[in-house]
Parts: structure tokens; C-alpha cells; sequence
């Protein structure tokens, strides 16, 4: 029997530079501070909030070791892995396990792409190598490439695969996938906006941006989901649902960071090829703040 690696919200954390592009390790305290205490359950670091592309392999070494040690277990704490490089993949999970993270987020090979055989053998020669549950992250609108409900089947079986991040939009994906898979291969929202649907399909939360941000709300719209109270949860999804619109009005994470930095939380600095947003989507963002009273 598989047990979630979370259940609830798994905020997908920004990585804070500094305006000179370094990472900002005070900045990080102050974020992971912000999500202890709100008693959110797991981050997720090296993700694609968190600008995985862009840091190098040391960075990615020195975040985990860093995110273990600070959390000191109060937290689970997952590393993004994935690569299109098999390879690639395997030496950053084998590295973020030395790291001690909990568990691996690991997206669907990007450019070169492959089809679904390819998908399976890509993950299953990773699984064999390294000890640690894996969460399967869809996000065909970055990648190119999304999972079949088959694939995820087949991989179900495996119980190294501990269930699947679903950023395709597609609900009957993750209808097909709920009715395919065995019940303890979870799924987790991977889209803010769709966060109660999912979960009323039977999903087990969400990894989330807006968490970064909101982690309280976050965390209140999954427990009502978990307690049943549905009605509640759509509330706070439609209520939340213009603050979410912004944060994804340019590509993420352009507008979190954007935001975070209005709040004082962390600088907006990313690195290229992202750049900061257009004057028209700031003001979006700070609008949007000041209607939610988080400025």
C-alpha cells in the first residue's frame, strides 16, 4: 500500500536571487519561515517556480541540502529532477536523495520528447537506480509531450511511483487516469485553478504557486476538499480565481515573483530568457493584491 509522500498543499517554491543573480539564502529563510508557519505540509523546490532550468547542478545540490536542514523535518521536501537527459535525470535525483529530500517530482522529457514506450522505460530505468518515491509531473504545455492514461497505468503498478503532478488542464485525463489506477497512485492538481475538481475526482491536493503567496488559503481550500465540504472548497476556488488569473497573465514564474516582491517577501529578479513583466501585467498583479488585502 502506497501512502502519499503529502496530502493537502505542496507549495511550489520560488527560488529568490539576488539582483546580481546569485541565490538569496536569507530570502529563502524568510520563505520557508512564511510556509512553517502556516503549517503547509510539503515544498517542492527546483520545480519550474523555481526556475530549475537556469540553476546549475551545485545550486540544485546546495538548495536540497539547505531546504533538508532548514525545514529539519517539519516539512516533506521535493526535488524537481527531471530532465530530457536520462542521464541528467538519474544524477540529480541520486544527488537530491544523498540530499535527504523526501521525495522527487520528475516532468515528462522536453524537446526531443518520446512516445509513450520511451515514457516508461525513461522512468522506470530511473526508478531501479534510486530509492526514493517518485511523483510524475504532466505539464504538456511546457513540454510537448503529455502522459496517456495507459502509461500511467503501466507505472502504477511500480509503487516507486508514488502518483502523478496533472498540469495538462485535461479533467478527463484525470478521469480516465482515477479509473485506470490503482487507488493509492495519487493525484495531485497541478494547476491552481483547478485545484477542487481534481480533488473531487479523487485527487489528494495540489502543488501549488499560489501558495507561495497565499499559504493559509491554500491550505484551508484542500482541507475542505479532504473533509468532503466541497461546496466550501468552490468558494474559495471562485473567490480566488482573479488572483490566480494574474499570477499566470505572463509565464511562470514572471508573475509570483513579481508579486512576492511587492509584498516585500523577495526580490522579482529571474533569470533570462525570463525577464520582469510588462508594466500593463504589474499593475494587474498589484491590483490584485490590494483587492485580497495582501497589500
Amino acid at each position: 500500500m502506497r501512502t502519499p509522500v503529502f496530502t493537502g498543499v505542496c507549495t511550489a517554491l520560488v527560488t529568490p536571487f539576488h539582483e546580481s543573480g546569485g541565490i538569496d539564502y536569507p530570502a529563502l529563510e524568510r520563505l520557508l519561515d512564511r510556509q512553517m508557519d502556516a503549517n503547509i505540509p510539503a515544498v517542492c523546490i527546483c520545480g519550474t517556480t523555481g526556475e530549475a532550468s537556469t540553476l546549475s547542478f551545485e545550486e540544485r545540490d546546495e538548495l536540497a541540502k539547505f531546504c533538508v536542514k532548514y525545514i529539519g523535518g517539519r516539512a516533506k521536501v521535493i526535488a524537481g529532477t527531471g530532465s530530457n537527459n536520462t542521464q541528467v535525470a538519474l544524477r540529480l535525483s541520486q544527488s537530491a536523495k544523498k540530499a535527504g529530500v523526501d521525495g522527487l517530482l520528475m516532468v515528462t522529457p522536453y524537446y526531443n520528447k518520446t512516445t509513450q514506450a520511451g515514457l516508461a522505460a525513461h522512468y522506470k530505468a530511473i526508478a531501479q537506480q534510486v530509492d526514493l518515491p517518485i511523483i510524475l509531473y504532466n505539464v504538456p504545455s511546457r513540454t510537448g509531450l503529455s502522459f496517456g492514461a495507459e502509461t500511467y497505468a503501466q507505472l502504477a503498478q511500480d509503487p516507486r511511483f508514488n502518483g502523478v503532478k496533472e498540469a495538462s488542464g485535461s479533467l478527463a485525463l484525470v478521469t480516465h487516469t482515477r479509473s485506470l489506477c490503482p487507488k493509492d497512485f495519487s493525484v495531485w492538481s497541478g494547476n491552481d485553478d483547478q485545484v477542487v475538481p481534481i480533488m473531487a475526482l479523487g485527487g489528494m491536493g495540489v502543488i501549488s504557486v499560489a501558495s507561495n503567496l497565499i499559504p493559509e488559503v491554500m491550505k484551508q481550500l484542500c482541507d475542505l476538499c479532504l473533509s468532503g465540504d466541497f461546496k466550501g472548497a468552490a468558494e474559495i476556488q471562485t473567490g480566488y480565481a482573479s488572483l490566480i488569473d494574474a499570477l499566470f497573465c505572463e509565464v511562470n514564474p514572471i508573475p509570483v515573483k513579481a508579486a512576492m516582491e511587492l509584498l516585500g517577501l523577495c526580490s522579482g529578479h529571474v533569470r533570462l530568457p525570463l525577464c520582469r513583466p510588462s508594466r500593463e501585467h504589474l499593475e494587474q498583479i498589484r491590483r490584485e493584491l490590494v483587492r485580497f488585502g495582501l497589500i
